[in-house]
């Protein structure tokens, strides 16, 4: 079954940005996802070729439609549903890198000491 289209809040839920619709409609509500540099409402219809962005946590996705299904299918059959331009990959690519970089350079630590290295802290601090 072809449709022509359909509400943007079930397309995003069938495309697979969301996991839930009502997850869907409140990213949409909450000024998550543009069209043009303009905030949607989720009842937006989205027909073929229209472009948007779509914003999902650290993620930037700048998406042109290419399918319309109101239903959630496979993930194969969901990335049928749009294309992402190149300038958002590369993008979305460069900021990964400096967030994994930015963490590289945060000390790790191995957790919180257990009973046999807390005394030996005490016994460090407490040596005169």
């Amino acid at each position: 079954m072809s449709l022509e289209s359909t509400r943007l809040d079930k397309w995003l839920w069938a495309a697979r940005f969301f996991k839930t619709r009502a997850l869907a409609t409140a990213a949409v509500n909450g000024g998550k996802v543009h069209a043009r540099g303009q905030a949607l409402k989720p009842s937006r219809a989205v027909k073929i070729d229209d472009c948007f962005e779509v914003r999902r946590g650290y993620e930037i996705f700048e998406i042109v439609v290419t399918g319309i299904n109101d239903r959630r299918g496979s993930a194969s059959a969901a990335q049928l549903m749009y294309r992402e331009t190149a300038s958002s990959v590369v993008r979305r690519q460069a900021e990964a890198e400096k967030r994994k970089l930015a963490m590289m350079q945060r000390p790790q630590t191995a957790g919180r000491p257990d009973k046999k290295q807390r005394r030996q802290i005490r016994q460090f601090i407490e040596k005169p």
